[in-house]
């Protein structure tokens, strides 16, 4: 028996009762108020930035800028606008974002694997770096790298000089050098029950390794020289006012040898996806490592040769008080870069090693079952599984390193806070309006960074079958 008619019709509520329809019109409300407390307070600002003469509108923008920016990666001069000083600031910003986001992405990862490491020294090492660094102000640091670094280098009539380097037949004594340190180091490995002892054979390893590169020179009485060779001047200086590298010079035929990198990148890519499926599939494994290198360095190098060398370097040369030429990397850039870096790795090498130590024990205990070595088990086995764990938290600190980009100005980089809303700020006096751009940048770089690495972290999630 079914029951029909006016039983089964739901009860008629009023609007004034309903939560759905109360829940709209409290939004809406919300949403009214908000405007009208924002209308007022932008009507007040405008009108007592026009009774005190301040500008209200954004005509500064294509008016002559009339000061000059020591670091510009597109075409800019004093006679240029400021809208132009804009994209100058903006640009440079970027650049040390993006720089300073790899390097600092490298480094965490290695410290953090570092800081699990089995060989107590490199494990103490990591732990010291990573529990000094982040402790200590990154504007402290940023003030020390610039100003006891790098500041006291000599001036450019005494700049430090990299010497040219060749390749040459290494002596006796590096020889020996070398194979005293591989013997060592073989002895020490025998010693299992001692694993304190063990950890000294990689310092001799290095050591053994630099005598034959450099030279057995710490070893008196050897003398000789090792696989490289001073070979005159490299044409690199270093100064108070920077790092000083020598300028590419294109020829014809340079072309060439940029479209054969390009496509010994477009192989080594397709080869490392051709063999991370062919090891999906089948479990073989290939040599990704050895052919990139190969392609990448070898294609390159050979069309050079064969277009007849289309480019080279040329130094910079000392005229008066300076040198002129050459590519100038400033100090300023440098000390930032160096504090964003080390401060920010040191982050996200504790990001990583929670990431690492959340994935099972049981996942590397299989992986050493089915036969594989630590390393493959880390960079196949663990680290993927981990990624999951390290990627929210990894946006986070690249979202910090930018916006830590900022205090570049108490050092004197021409980032986008140092040109635009400092030097533009001061002189054209539209507080408003340069502050608010300013702020916008800083949200759409964020707002873009998150969207990247969300849509990398839903990439890599467990996807329910």
């Amino acid at each position: 028996m079914s029951i029909t008619g006016p039983a089964l019709e739901k009860p008629k509520v009023s609007p004034l009762y309903d939560p759905r329809v109360r829940g709209i019109a409290f939004q809406v409300a919300l949403v009214l108020v908000l405007g009208f407390l924002l209308w007022e307070a932008g009507t007040n600002a405008a009108t007592n930035m026009r009774a005190r003469g301040i500008p209200t509108n954004f005509d500064f923008w294509n008016r002559t800028a009339g000061f000059d920016i020591n670091l510009t990666l597109i075409s800019y001069s004093a006679i240029s606008e400021y809208g132009r000083a804009f994209w100058v600031g903006l640009l440079n910003t970027l650049l040390v974002a993006g720089i300073g986001v790899v390097l600092a992405t490298f480094l965490g990862f290695t410290v953090g694997i570092a800081r699990l490491s089995r060989n107590w020294l490199v494990s103490k090492l990591a732990t010291v770096y990573v529990e000094t660094i982040r402790n200590v102000p990154l504007l402290l640091q940023l003030l020390f790298w610039y100003n006891a670094v790098l500041k006291p280098l000599p001036g450019p009539r005494d700049s430090l000089k990299l010497p040219g380097l060749a390749l040459t037949m290494p002596s006796a004594g590096a020889w020996v050098a070398l194979l005293v340190a591989v013997a060592g180091a073989i002895a020490l490995r025998a010693l299992k029950g001692r694993p304190q002892v063990g950890l000294f054979a990689p310092i001799l390893i290095g050591a053994g390794g630099l005598a034959f590169v450099a030279g057995p020179y710490a070893l008196s009485g050897w003398g000789g020289n090792g696989l490289l060779a001073a070979a005159g001047s490299a044409g690199v200086f270093v100064n108070n006012r920077g790092l000083i590298l020598p300028e590419p010079k294109f020829d014809s035929g340079a072309d060439w040898v940029g479209l054969a990198l390009l496509l010994a990148i477009a192989a080594s890519a397709a080869y490392a996806i051709w063999a991370r499926r062919q090891q999906m599939r089948t479990g073989a494994q290939h040599p990704v490592g050895l052919v990139t290198t190969i392609l990448i360095i070898g294609l390159p190098s050979l069309v050079f040769l064969i277009a007849g060398r289309p480019i080279a370097l040329e130094a910079a040369t000392l005229r008066g008080f300076n040198y002129q030429g050459g590519v100038r990397v400033l100090p300023e850039f440098v000390a930032l870069l160096m504090g964003l870096v080390l401060y920010t790795a040191a982050f996200i090498s504790e990001i990583v090693r929670a990431g690492i130590q959340s994935v099972a024990k049981g996942q590397t205990e299989a992986a050493h079952a089915l036969g594989l070595r630590p390393g493959p088990t880390l960079k196949l086995v663990v680290v993927p599984q981990a990624m999951r764990v390290i990627v929210p938290p990894l946006t986070n600190q690249y979202l910090n390193l930018t916006k830590n980009s900022s205090l570049a100005v108490f050092i004197g980089y021409p980032d986008l806070v140092q040109v635009f809303a400092g030097t533009v700020l001061n002189q054209t006096g539209a507080a408003v309006q340069v502050i608010s751009i300013t702020m916008g940048v800083y949200l759409l770089i964020s707002l873009a960074t998150s969207f990247i690495m969300g849509f990398y972290n839903r990439s890599i999630s467990l996807r329910e079958r």
